[in-house]
């Protein structure tokens, strides 16, 4: 019998939409296989011991002046060397909540998860909200229900290749 997996899910938010992102794949996630735990924290909680006790990843951001928010940042600085050569091979994907592009954030990301080893089971996630002026950034975000329907159907496919022992 195989041990249970984990999907660890480490975001940070600064004006929900990120969030909205991480709960719709968080939902789709739980849905697809009941024996894959899924590890829900924010970048300011997780710790490299969180990293080294999941079987996959999934990191979101917002996408924060064409790069991964500061505190997503953060955490992959607080983590990179304690985990480095100890998680080699394990699948991981990106959410990106961009006002315009975001692809420059999910780079920036590959680039930490290239150098961790990890594997890329999906092209990254970037939901555009067109936020262009001030107001527009700093206000509240609504994800759509088309891009939550992404975001869930993220969640899903990782759970379900953890789940099945795909990768």
């Amino acid at each position: 019998m195989t041990s249970a997996k984990t999907l660890l899910i480490v975001y940070h938010s600064h004006t929900g939409g990120t969030r909205q992102m991480v709960d719709a794949a968080c939902a789709g996630a739980a849905a697809a296989d009941s024996s894959v735990a899924v590890r829900l924290l924010h970048a300011t909680q997780a710790q490299p011991a969180d990293v080294l006790g999941a079987d996959g990843y999934l990191f979101a951001t917002p996408e924060n002046l064409a790069a991964v928010s500061g505190l997503l940042k953060d955490f992959f600085d607080r983590s990179y060397y304690g985990v480095l050569d100890q998680i080699n091979g394990r699948p991981y994907a990106t959410l990106v909540c961009a006002g315009s592009d975001g692809t420059n954030a999910a780079r920036q990301i590959a680039r930490i998860a290239t150098g961790w080893r990890l594997k890329a089971v999906a092209e990254p996630l970037i939901v555009c909200t067109r936020a262009q002026t001030t107001e527009a950034i700093l206000a509240p975000k609504h994800i759509g229900p088309d891009d939550l329907l992404r975001c869930r159907a993220l969640g899903e496919a990782m759970a379900a290749g953890l789940g099945l022992g795909v990768f």
